[in-house]
């Protein structure tokens, strides 16, 4: 069956201001001298997703709810510059922010503002539906209003994946994403045993495969098939200049490699290329590794030719 889109983005849009600091953590002091500067630019986690995938060449469409505001001014402009379709939702509580500090070896530290969501968010279900509908496969951002969403992706058929980020593998909070996507990504940041939560997802859950990234470790991916597998890190072509978005970018890369028919280990080298490329960009960039690139870095690292090359 013919579909509009290759991948449906819901949630994760949002704005970020940008603080350069000179170390992570950051020593109180009265007041600090910036260089190169404070900017505040549109681009959270479901916006680089969909930016990452668009780059690649996928049709992408991204629902998420903004505010009338500056702010949601910013993001209405960061879809339209790229050619990013995109659906917005009214947020009554105004466009989510964050301020990034990132210190000069990419480390990043982020605060969100929490006051603009509201119990009653939701994304209109009709809406849902019939973007569901023209799309092949969903990747849902862990924000409130999408979690409603889940089961109106499932009953259209859509594969699902999803980012727990830095998930400590506790909070209930995430298990709803957890156990409702077909592929799951995220940090082991916050986990006190990497293993133990990558299996119970797959066993408790829906999931086929999780993936869970380790910064400069690589990566660990986890079928029922092949067990527990490490992912080596790919050296970044450039130094590296912020860590913002690495993760997107990683999920992106994989996203692109599975809807080509590649195997899961294949995925998980697509996406260590493109988090490593994210790496080298700063976050005021807002840049993605293009198809061209992508596919030849994989060739070289693994001296053949991809599914998705195939596809083109």
């Amino acid at each position: 069956m013919s579909s509009d889109y290759d991948v449906l983005v819901l949630g994760g849009s949002g704005v970020d201001t940008i603080v350069y600091v000179p170390e992570l953590p950051l020593p109180y002091a009265d007041s600090y001298m910036i260089r190169p500067g404070i900017e505040t630019r549109a681009g959270q986690t479901g916006d680089f997703v969909a930016l990452g995938l668009s780059t690649l060449g996928l049709r992408t469409h991204h629902v998420d709810m903004i505010g009338d505001d500056p702010s949601g001014d910013l993001i209405r402009a960061f879809h339209r510059d790229r050619g990013i379709d995109f659906t917005e939702v009214p947020l009554p509580g105004g466009t989510k922010r964050a301020v990034n500090l990132v210190s000069p070896d990419g480390r990043r530290l982020s605060l969100y503002d929490d006051s603009r969501s509201q119990e009653s968010d939701r994304l209109p279900e009709d809406l849902v539906r019939k973007l569901a509908a023209a799309s092949r496969h969903a990747h849902v951002s862990i924000t409130y209003p999408c979690a409603f969403a889940l089961p109106l992706l499932r009953e259209a058929g859509l594969t699902v994946s999803t980012d727990l980020h830095n998930w400590d593998g506790e909070n209930p909070y995430h298990e709803a994403f957890a156990y409702g996507a077909d592929i799951v990504f995220v940090s082991t940041t916050a986990l006190t045993d990497t293993e133990s939560t990558m299996r119970r997802i797959l066993e408790r859950g829906r999931a086929e495969v999780v993936v869970a990234t380790a910064g400069a470790e690589g990566s660990y991916l986890l079928t029922a098939d092949d067990g527990l597998v490490h992912i080596p890190a790919v050296s970044p072509r450039a130094p590296v200049v912020d860590s913002n978005g690495a993760g997107d970018a990683y999920a992106s890369g994989f996203l692109f490699a599975h809807l080509a028919g590649e195997d899961p280990r294949r995925c998980a080298l697509h996406g260590a290329v493109a988090g490593a490329y994210a790496c080298t960009v700063p976050a005021t960039g807002s840049d993605a590794i293009d198809r061209a690139a992508l596919i030849d870095e994989v060739a070289v690292l693994t001296g053949s030719r991809s599914a998705a090359k195939d596809a083109e």
